[in-house]
């Protein structure tokens, strides 16, 4: 069954991997892939398997992704921000469903795709969507050259291969037009070097009211900004009263020592 999200974006598989190079702005698509989904099908299903960056990872976006009727499957409670190889056995069981739309969000570059490898006997049988997120503002995937080497380090170290290319090019808040239309110009190349399709675009939602689609004929996921960079958080004082009282005191003691 096809179905349709987004701006034209056609689907026509129940199991989607998002794979990339750090930077490109996976992780925000497919979060925002996944929640257009889940207004189109249900149940939908994501999958956190970035086990190499302890940022940007869809974790952070859970109660946004519940609220929309999401499954969210993620190490939870202290491994909740743990940067460590676990792969909970809830992987395999919601990858071996019969049913229902799953989103795996995998780690950057070779070293977060070689957890596809290793889930190698849940996925060979199915028929999934590996797309490769492209941002060709970032350095490796910046010319074509570097691009086709990485979709190949990618296709090794999980021992897939890419079936779509989703461009994501921007430079965060210096996006501009001129950045989305030299980006697709250069994805074409790509694309055509490759023989891989593109199979949408994803722009921030601003961002598209001030561009001509003409110079960007390709289906379109709008991108609402949910993921948020470190530097945007704002600090949590972890501590009460008397944690911080007794920090004092421990740090007092250890300056008569000194």
């Amino acid at each position: 069954m096809t179905i349709t999200i987004g701006n034209g974006v056609e689907l026509d598989r129940r199991l989607f991997a998002f794979v990339g190079n750090y930077g490109s702005g996976k992780t925000e698509v497919a979060v925002n892939f996944t929640i257009a989904l889940s207004k189109v099908v249900k149940p939908v299903a994501i999958v956190d398997m970035d086990i190499v960056n302890p940022y940007f990872r869809c974790r952070e976006a859970q109660e946004q992704l519940e609220n929309e009727g999401i499954e969210t499957i993620f190490p939870k409670g202290e491994y909740f921000w743990a940067d460590l190889p676990i792969i909970l056995p809830q992987v395999k069981g919601v990858l071996e469903r019969k049913n229902g739309y799953v989103v795996l969000d995998v780690g950057g570059e070779d070293m977060g795709a070689r957890i596809l490898a290793s889930l190698d006997d849940s996925l060979k049988e199915k028929d999934a969507d590996y797309l490769f997120v492209l941002n060709l503002s970032r350095p490796f995937t910046d010319d074509v050259k570097g691009c086709l080497e990485t979709f190949k380090m990618i296709e090794d170290a999980g021992k897939i291969r890419l079936t779509g290319i989703v461009l994501n090019t921007h430079l965060l808040l210096d996006t501009t037009p001129e950045t989305i239309y030299n980006g697709y110009t250069k994805a074409r190349e790509v694309a055509e070097k490759s023989r891989l399709p593109i199979r949408f675009v994803s722009i921030e939602k601003g961002l598209l009211a001030k561009l001509d689609m003409s110079q960007v004929p390709s289906p379109v996921l709008p991108l609402e900004r949910i993921m948020r960079h470190p530097w945007d958080m704002k600090p949590v004082c972890r501590f009460g009263p008397k944690e911080l009282t007794k920090a004092a005191d421990l740090n007092q003691k250890n300056r008569k020592k000194s």
